[in-house]
């Protein structure tokens, strides 16, 4: 009869036991080894999907201590089936459950229309919220200057502002220049109207339609893909499809993280 051998060997000398983690949708780990950093997206037997935030996907397999959660070695296993909370927010931050929304700040964030504003609510909401981050729509930002100069922004009240058609030589440009107080960040994407922010992936169709000049640029694009020219049902179906961060072009992302970070800094 073969004896039990005790495992004599002093705790401080063995190994530390790698930590399982469920690849559940959403999580965000680094393939060990790589510099590739990515969501789950997938998992199949053996294997794990990640996406990075330009929407790049990789396999990897789920070896014993092949990822990195937070720094630390984890091994990705299959999570359990039935539905399961989601660990992340929509602009992919680490969800706080029960979190209740701060007091708001002096700081705001402005954006130029409504629909702006809507977009930035469906990916960021929940982040604006615990950081007491109010944002307002301008209906335009022709007469920034003089709404900068009426909210009197300052160190403990710092203004952001998401600007379309921040490019070179624009419209856009020349008003954002003439703002030059160090308490207010402009930051701009490069499209005509935040529509395009939303990666045509998102809706199921190739590209965005190109426009010819002088055509109101909404109605454009509806008729392109054969929508009805209702520009307000057209956007509401847009945002629809809007789910997460993924959803939306690098360009815009950096831009609002910017402005988050701006008016949220001590």
């Amino acid at each position: 009869m073969r004896e039990y051998s005790p495992d004599l060997t002093p705790q401080w000398k063995r190994p530390k036991a790698v930590p399982e983690v469920a690849a559940e949708p959403d999580l965000v780990v680094e393939a060990a080894g790589t510099d590739f950093c990515g969501a789950v997206v997938g998992c199949e037997a053996g294997t794990v999907t990640l996406e990075d935030r330009f929407g790049k996907r990789r396999v990897f397999p789920m070896e014993p201590a092949a990822f990195l959660l937070d720094g630390a070695v984890v091994t990705l296993v299959r999570p359990p089936r039935g539905p399961v909370a989601p660990s992340r927010t929509a602009s992919g931050s680490i969800a706080v459950p029960g979190a209740r929304a701060r007091v708001a700040r002096a700081g705001r964030i402005y954006v130029e229309g409504r629909h702006d504003a809507e977009l930035v609510e469906r990916v960021w909401g929940d982040d604006l919220r615990i950081e007491g981050v109010v944002v307002e729509y301008l209906e335009g930002i022709d007469d920034l200057p003089a709404i900068v100069a009426e909210f009197g922004p300052g160190p403990d009240a710092r203004l952001g502002v998401l600007v379309d058609h921040l490019v070179p030589g624009s419209k856009e440009s020349r008003i954002a220049a003439a703002v030059t107080s160090p308490d207010v960040l402009i930051a701009g994407h490069p499209y005509v109207d935040v529509w395009q922010a939303v990666k045509p992936s998102a809706l199921g169709i190739a590209a965005w339609p190109v426009v010819p000049r002088g055509q109101d640029w909404k109605t454009g694009v509806c008729r392109a893909l054969g929508w009805p020219e209702n520009t307000g049902a057209a956007w509401q179906h847009i945002l629809s499809r809007v789910t997460s961060y993924k959803d939306l072009e690098p360009t815009l992302l950096g831009r609002v993280e910017e402005l988050i970070d701006f008016v949220t800094a001590p």
